[in-house]
């Protein structure tokens, strides 16, 4: 007696049957490992062969990476493959990136270093000229002068004075051993007068704290 019995529909729709998990896992795997962006799961679909699961191969392969230098990630709707978050240190890579001070910036720079603690108002008398924010800015942002304490006159101005990283830069143990008036001269810089009662240049002495404690805050 003959079966004229009818498949159920889509029973054999596919002529083959889909490769094996591990198989649909390695797929997915090339697949992240070439790509330049990350795929989604359409994205998968549609380059694995009919009746692949890709989110199943997914959560597999994830869990297998787990622990390794590389990561099966989700973001958002889409996956790829990254660095361990704890080896992103290897990956980058330091550079020098030669920055140039303005004129206006080393003059300044100059005046601190050597009257500190200096306030803004007295680096614009030295200087002859007003200080833009931008410069004190810059100086802040390299780390190479910081806020120092206020001065007890009218408004209490902020002082500035400069940083061990500044010392450490060019080389130099202490302010005591930066050069001298002539070389600074020679140099071009700090050729204005200093202000009203302040001392000169070369007979500052940068690291008497106890013969200005009296015009500052503790």
């Amino acid at each position: 007696m003959e079966d004229h019995s009818v498949a159920p529909e889509g029973e054999n729709e596919s002529l083959f049957d889909a490769p094996l998990m591990a198989e649909q896992e390695r797929m997915v795997e090339a697949v992240l490992f070439a790509s330049a962006a990350p795929v989604t799961l359409r994205d998968l679909e549609a380059r694995m062969p009919h009746g692949c699961n890709p989110g199943e191969a997914l959560a597999h392969l994830r869990k297998k990476y787990e622990g390794r230098g590389v990561h099966v990630v989700r973001i958002g709707d889409t996956w790829a493959m990254r660095t361990a978050p704890d080896l992103g240190f290897l990956m980058q890579k330091e550079t020098v990136e030669t920055r140039k001070l303005s004129r206006a910036a080393i003059e300044t720079l100059a005046i601190i270093a050597y009257h500190q603690p200096v306030t803004r108002a007295e680096i614009e008398e030295i200087r002859g000229v007003s200080v833009s924010r931008g410069t004190i800015d810059q100086l802040l942002e390299m780390e190479w002068i910081r806020l120092g304490r206020r001065k007890m006159t009218p408004g209490r101005p902020v002082t500035f004075v400069v940083t061990p990283q500044f010392l450490d830069h060019f080389g130099l143990e202490s302010a005591r051993d930066l050069p001298g008036l002539k070389e600074l001269r020679a140099a071009g810089l700090l050729e204005n007068r200093p202000p009203p009662g302040a001392m000169a240049l070369g007979d500052l002495d940068v690291e008497d704290d106890d013969a200005q404690t009296e015009l500052f805050e503790e």
